[in-house]
């Protein structure tokens, strides 16, 4: 009787069993950006004679209010999200649409965000959180254990519209992470090989046709081009070349913080956004770069935990299509900032200044601390 009581007990205190790792890392990570955003920024800003912590501080107040919506985010079972999908994946579908309109803000090219009090919101990041519910609520649903041809499909088909909305804006970076995000549910739903090789055949020809068509900018090519040769002349050669340069001078434990001469000279553009990671090479050196891979490598290994302790399909597709999405950005990050990947606007997860991003990460640790305090629910 007792045994049974504690057992009700224990269901009705999903609290109790809270990720402590997960959480800790996702905080430890989060307290990195706020250094490393000032580190990045600091002399920029003064050289303007401005606020030396106006970033800082901005980031500061999106943590916030980003543990405000992982608070949220893990006071509801996660097994709702399932029910409003639909309605989540919609509404952010609209949008996407909305920010092509004069209410969106056009800034370095890209159509992508709103203004709002000082503070830029890009409907794109949600989106990633959206189209993981959205494709986790998909395939549970389905019959039998493997994933039939239509099945995947249509979960491509669910996927394509928003990548082709984010694509246009234009946001390649972006673009790839939900590709990730389909391709990596998709095999843990158990797609075969020979259908996902025919869908990388059709995406190739997608691609070939963008380019054919002009569809890709001018600049875009310039990054592709600057990668992959190493004379050229292009700015995206530059920010590479800068950002290898900083990252190599930190050497073994860097050359301390606040004082990285790449930093403080603002010799990396971008720095506090996509290239974040130089500042923390330079600084910190190797032995910073390995505990923040290190941070990363925790923060992968207890989300995939989490899909391999789910109870039900949903919650380990929505846990599959985090791991993917947090995995994909943090390895294209880091790779462009070291020289193994070409430059793309994707932000290091919860390292990288920007609300928006900060605040969909959180959304997500929160969705795979609910699918862990659920699983005996």
């Amino acid at each position: 009787m007792d045994l049974a009581l504690g057992r009700v007990g224990t269901r009705e205190r999903p609290l109790r069993h809270v990720d402590p790792v997960l959480l800790v890392v996702t905080l430890g990570l989060s307290f990195i950006s706020l250094f490393m955003v000032y580190a990045s920024s600091r002399a920029r800003l003064q050289a303007i004679g401005a606020d030396p912590a106006t970033e800082t501080k901005k980031q500061l107040t999106w943590l916030v209010l980003s543990v405000v919506v992982l608070l949220v985010t893990i006071a509801f079972d996660y097994r709702y999200a399932k029910v409003y999908a639909g309605f989540i994946y919609t509404g952010l579908l609209l949008l996407l649409l909305a920010v092509r309109t004069p209410l969106g803000t056009t800034v370095k090219g890209a159509q992508r965000s709103f203004q709002l009090f000082g503070f830029a919101f890009s409907p794109s990041e949600a989106m990633k959180v959206g189209l993981i519910v959205m494709l986790a609520a998909f395939l549970s649903e389905r019959k039998g254990g493997t994933l039939a041809l239509r099945d995947l499909w249509r979960a491509t088909f669910l996927a394509a519209i928003p990548m082709a909305l984010v694509f246009i804006q234009p946001d390649i970076g972006t673009t790839i992470v939900l590709a990730a995000i389909m391709v990596g549910t998709l095999i843990v739903a158990g797609a075969k090989a020979r259908h996902l090789a025919l869908l990388a055949v059709v995406a190739a020809a997608l691609l070939a046709g963008s380019f054919q068509l002009g569809i890709i900018k001018t600049y875009q090519i310039s990054r592709l081009t600057g990668f992959l040769d190493k004379n050229s002349s292009s700015s995206a050669h530059y920010n590479a070349e800068q950002s290898q340069i900083a990252i190599g001078s930190g050497g073994l434990t860097g050359r301390g913080y606040l004082r990285g001469l790449q930093t403080n000279l603002d010799y990396v553009p971008e720095q506090h956004t996509d290239f974040i990671n130089t500042a923390v090479g330079e600084e910190f050196g190797f032995a910073g770069e390995a505990a923040l891979l290190f941070l990363f490598g925790v923060l992968l290994w207890r989300s995939f935990r989490i899909a391999l302790l789910s109870k039900d399909a949903f919650g380990t597709y929505l846990a599959a299509g985090i791991v993917s999405m947090f995995a994909i950005q943090m390895f294209v990050n880091i790779g462009m900032t070291v020289g193994i990947m070409p430059i793309t606007g994707i932000p290091l997860p919860f390292v990288s200044y920007g609300g928006s991003s900060m605040i969909a990460n959180y959304a997500a640790v929160g969705l795979l601390l609910n699918v862990h305090m659920r699983r005996f629910k």
